[in-house]
């Protein structure tokens, strides 16, 4: 009777060690990076309040740019509608780099807490973990960018929807670079949350400046104009432009995209490893 049940016992254990399924390679990042992105886009949830008072800055920005750019633009004969299609991808832009480059501050707040620690301490991929947490502040940031982008129909902002998705895909793949980046400064700022702000809001306002994103640099100083071919953002606001536009052969477009997956893979290349020598 014993050796029967034993045989048993000996049978099942086998059969669930067949069900249990381990993941490796590219499955095994995916699922990582989803089981992530979900348990950091819960705690968002629970949390609303934040999603949408993050929203009031870039509605501030468009309420009070947009009717500057329309006066400025006037003698050139844009119109409203021409002014936002201009603006409107560049608001989007500035929501998406707000948003992934805090990143590290949240990081910085779970070292204090502990809860870090109880993450490095699970299977889960170091790739995976940036990419996962990059994605959450880049989500609730699409959604805020298309409700922007509805809320400027009435004035005359068009986009078609096949090309907000590509320019949104393109902004997202930009916006995981960014992400951790900032991910790995807050790794390097560990204790020292004066440091990673110090360097956050130091890099942040010139490459929002340069890039043209709320104003246009032509006719700015020639310097300024050299600068800003050696800021990938000007290629992201460039390439998002068009997208919006519909240009979708625009060249501008290829070299966003060149400046999205260098800005990606740079990203992940010095997060993964400023992670790996963290811990």
């Amino acid at each position: 009777m014993t050796t029967h049940e034993d045989t048993s016992t000996r049978t099942e254990a086998v059969h669930e060690e067949a069900r249990i399924v381990v993941r490796t390679g590219p499955g095994k990042f995916v699922a990582d990076t989803r089981a992530v992105f979900v348990r950091e886009i819960l705690l968002m949830l629970r949390d609303p309040f934040t999603l949408i008072f993050s929203l009031l800055q870039p509605l501030v920005f468009l309420g009070l740019f947009a009717p500057l750019l329309t006066g400025t633009f006037g003698g050139t004969g844009m119109s409203t509608a021409d002014t936002l299609q201009w603006f409107v991808p560049g608001v989007i832009v500035m929501i998406s780099l707000f948003g992934t480059s805090m990143t590290g501050s949240n990081l910085l707040y779970e070292l204090m807490t502990g809860s870090y620690e109880r993450v490095l301490a699970t299977p889960l991929d170091r790739s995976a973990i940036l990419v996962g947490r990059a994605l959450k502040e880049f989500a609730p940031l699409v959604v805020q960018g298309l409700l922007i982008a509805v809320l400027c129909l009435p004035f005359g902002f068009r986009f078609n929807p096949l090309h907000a998705v590509a320019a949104l895909v393109l902004l997202g793949v930009f916006g995981v670079g960014v992400g951790a980046l900032s991910y790995a400064l807050g790794l390097a700022a560990k204790n020292r949350e004066w440091l990673f702000w110090g360097v956050q809001q130091a890099l942040i306002f010139p490459l929002l400046i340069l890039s043209g994103m709320m104003l246009p640099l032509e006719a700015g100083p020639g310097w300024m104009q050299v600068a800003a071919r050696f800021n990938p953002l000007t290629y992201i606001v460039d390439a998002e432009r068009a997208l919006f536009a519909g240009n979708v052969t625009d060249p501008v477009v290829l070299w966003g995209v060149l400046a999205a997956a260098v800005t990606c893979a740079g990203g992940l290349f010095v997060g993964i490893r400023t992670t790996r020598h963290a811990t």
